[in-house]
């Protein structure tokens, strides 16, 4: 099923330039456009937003270098490009596929903007989408690691929202 869907996007790749750099924009350098959009949040409102983006950081961070290693190291699955004839469109190393890194960075991003601005959040979560099945689409990840990555942020984005959330009503109680 995981190579069915794969190459059902990864089969349009190489054959048209256009989208194949549109792809490798999404792929590898649109995320740098959404950490940038997170730090202008910064300048809009400082002390409304600097909360939000330390949260979605610690978030994006703990999805990408705790959840994904873990699942990582009991789950350890090759890159579509090692023992497949795809399509690829980026050089990268043949390091573990499952889950995404990208999807779960940016997912946790989304989760946690969502939660403190519903409309800006979901173009988060659009990009978040676009940057993952331009992964995809480049060869470099099966829909599977997607999937799993995206849960993995959304997981990890909602629970540091929650834990924030907890930490601050006990501090408000405990100065009352």
């Amino acid at each position: 099923m995981d190579f069915y869907f794969f190459q059902l996007i990864n089969q349009f790749a190489g054959k048209n330039i256009y989208l194949d750099s549109l792809a490798i924009f999404f792929a590898e350098y649109f995320n740098y456009l959404v950490i940038f959009s997170l730090f202008l949040f910064l300048f809009v409102n400082f002390k409304k937003y600097f909360k939000m983006v330390i949260k979605a950081l610690f978030a994006a961070i703990f999805a990408r270098f705790v959840i994904v290693e873990i699942i990582r190291y009991f789950f350890p699955k090759p890159r579509p490009f090692v023992h497949n004839h795809i399509n690829l469109l980026l050089n990268k190393t043949n390091e573990l596929s499952f889950p995404s890194g990208h999807a779960a960075f940016f997912f946790a991003l989304a989760t946690v903007v969502y939660f403190y601005n519903k409309r800006i959040g979901i173009l988060f979560f659009i990009s978040a989408f676009l940057i993952s099945v331009s992964r995809v689409f480049a060869g470099v990840h099966w829909p599977s690691d997607i999937l799993v990555g995206a849960i993995s942020g959304i997981i990890s984005g909602w629970l540091v929202n929650k834990i924030f959330k907890k930490v601050r009503k006990n501090t408000l109680l405990e100065n009352n």
